[in-house]
């Protein structure tokens, strides 16, 4: 079988990929880099795509951690917005967390009942593509498509990732795939400075989550895959620097960055 890779955006779009393929779902801005980063600390996360899927998915639950945003404000009810900078700050890694969001999350609800859906962010990239290069023949990227724009900084994770499939012997599948990939493999995380989720945040007052996107690039180094609803961590070997980190991976502090 020819190996290929594809980038796409919107949920919808996920419905184009359903066989022979494993999905990939980027929303750095935040859902996945908020769902990866529990999962990573060793806190149970379920990803609902929609506030009514959440407070089902809650009630199997014994005190769960309720979390997100549905079109740019936390329900009421919620504990916490859809925040990984505040996340690692709790001390409840017993609770699980159920994480809803406008877009990211809606792109993992429709890759159920697909063979595979992995989690992507700036966090996890070269590692998730070290590990797709040897399994699956057939990958999709998608970002999650916030406001129905594919924002600059979902469009770089699905470059490197779709990169680092290429220097492997994927193909791309498209010429959006080929435009991404030659616009963003080579630029650093930085880049995504200009989009409008970063002016959200800012207006928001919510930049210590730009920090931690920016300051925590390519270090992890497992592997997380949604499976029976719920994200999974796969460990996953890999040199602890590798080129991409060495390339994309320098910390920033916003808080000093003039204009922020």
């Amino acid at each position: 079988m020819r190996k290929s890779v594809v980038i796409d955006y919107l949920p919808e779009s996920v419905r184009s990929y359903r066989s022979g393929w494993a999905i990939v779902a980027v929303d750095v801005i935040r859902a996945t880099t908020t769902a990866i980063t529990a999962a990573a600390l060793g806190r149970r996360c379920f990803p609902a795509p929609t506030v009514e899927a959440a407070f089902a998915i809650a009630k199997r639950l014994t005190n769960p951690l309720l979390a997100g945003e549905s079109e740019s404000t936390m329900p009421v009810v919620f504990e916490m917005g859809n925040s990984p900078a505040q996340l690692v700050n709790r001390n409840d890694t017993h609770r699980p967390l159920v994480l809803v969001s406008s877009s990211g999350t809606k792109v993992i609800h429709e890759a159920v009942g697909c063979e595979h859906c992995y989690l992507a962010s700036f966090r996890n990239h070269s590692s998730l593509s070290e590990y797709l290069t040897r399994r699956h023949p057939r990958v999709a990227v998608i970002g999650a498509g916030t406001k129905g724009e594919f924002r600059e900084e979902d469009q770089i994770c699905c470059a490197w990732i779709a990169a680092g499939l290429m220097n492997s012997g994927h193909l791309p599948g498209s010429p959006l795939t080929s435009d991404i990939v030659g616009r963003w493999r080579d630029t650093s995380a930085r880049a995504c400075l200009a989009s409008r989720s970063v002016d959200f945040l800012r207006r928001t007052g919510q930049l210590t989550d730009l920090d931690f996107i920016l300051s925590h690039v390519d270090d992890l180094g497992d592997v997380f895959e949604v499976r029976d609803g719920e994200v999974r961590v796969i460990p996953h070997c890999r040199p602890a620097m590798s080129q991409f980190r060495s390339r994309h991976g320098q910390a920033v502090h916003l808080a000093s960055q003039r204009g922020l």
